[in-house]
């Protein structure tokens, strides 16, 4: 078992990390940005280093700054919590080349099921149905706003990485869909490091079904 853990988040999700490693009898390592630097989970944490100022793409999303102050630690795992890099393949590559364990699931499954338009993808081919929409590579915002015509209005316009609702933005009407898709860009570059988008068919009285799949 590991005996040193960095938990690369704050928050809420921090602190339940930390409690968790506690219990355990592993030794914590907290990040924090400027903005955090009397947060609880700094205080909680058995060490706490400075990755960066306080925008979240100067500290937050700075892979090489985690990883950095993993090594000056001498932690031996890295936990992501949920959101900021959680979801991206390439931080996961990055920590195993550096010898390090990431605490979650492998690249190769976050790259098919991490990033929203990959995942419809590979639904798509195993003949799962998916909510009709354009989850392309294409993103000049002429093209989408054609493709949103085509799959007709509402919309739903996503960021393809992260979740909790960010960068989302609904459009009822084409003379909004050019503001919605510069927002959601703006909040998916701002809290994920991608400002690539997709487009769905707004689904209006929805009923949520959730299924939670764990592997090791």
């Amino acid at each position: 078992m590991i005996t040193s853990l960095l938990i690369a988040n704050r928050g809420e999700i921090a602190c339940r990390v930390i409690r968790t490693a506690n219990r355990l009898g592993i030794r914590t390592v907290a990040v924090f940005s400027d903005a955090d630097r009397d947060a609880m989970h700094v205080a909680m944490a058995d060490e706490a280093v400075r990755i960066g100022p306080a925008a979240v793409a100067d500290s937050y999303l700075r892979g090489d700054r985690i990883i950095e102050a993993a090594r000056r630690t001498g932690a031996e795992a890295i936990h992501p919590g949920y959101g900021f890099l959680s979801e991206n393949p390439e931080f996961v590559d990055a920590i195993t080349a550096a010898g390090l364990i990431f605490v979650g699931p492998s690249a190769s499954a976050i790259r098919a099921m991490g990033l929203k338009d990959a995942a419809k993808q590979l639904m798509h081919e195993a003949g799962v149905p998916v909510v009709p929409g354009y989850h392309g590579d294409e993103q000049d915002p002429e093209f989408l706003a054609g493709e949103a015509d085509r799959i007709g209005y509402p919309v739903l316009i996503k960021a393809r990485a992260g979740g909790g609702g960010k960068g989302m933005r609904r459009v009822d009407d084409p003379a909004e869909f050019r503001p919605a898709l510069e927002g959601a860009r703006r909040e998916g570059q701002a809290s994920f490091g991608d400002p690539h988008c997709l487009i769905e068919k707004y689904v209006e009285k929805p009923r949520h079904i959730e299924i939670q799949v764990f592997g090791d």
